[in-house]
């Protein structure tokens, strides 16, 4: 009996196992994100993409407010070429965070996103800071 689950199969072992490795090249975690913070360096810029009011009632805790829309070369200028940038946004149910990784990439940035954003966030357990925080642009 088939389902839509059941109905295609699975990909071969070696395939999948090329798809799931590569994906960490392109995104990361909360739990990870929040470990990496309570370092002395982190080694990646955390970027929140969404507008100024989402961001000032609550947000990554050491994230700077940087909306996609304004993610430029001039403004970028001030972090070197090889910096590590990691973007975020309201979570699952939303592309920003896509929308400023790509918009990374097509700066030629390093670039990941932290999957799960701020619902994935605050579901792992973690506070969010207040007010307006550090701006970028």
């Amino acid at each position: 009996m088939t389902n839509p689950v059941t109905a295609i199969p699975a990909a071969a072992s070696d395939e999948a196992l090329r798809h799931f490795e590569a994906a960490f090249r392109f995104e990361t975690d909360c739990w990870d994100v929040h470990d990496a913070l309570s370092q002395p360096e982190p080694g990646f810029v955390l970027l929140d993409v969404r507008n100024a009011e989402l961001f000032a009632a609550g947000h990554v805790p050491g994230a700077l407010h940087w909306p996609h829309g304004k993610l430029t070369e001039g403004k970028l200028a001030s972090h070197p070429a090889d910096t590590l940038f990691v973007t975020y946004c309201a979570g699952p149910h939303c592309n920003g965070a896509h929308r400023g990784a790509a918009r990374l990439a097509k700066l030629g940035r390093p670039v990941k996103m932290m999957v799960g954003g701020i619902t994935g966030w605050l579901d792992e357990g973690f506070v969010l800071a207040r007010g307006s925080g550090h701006h970028a642009d």
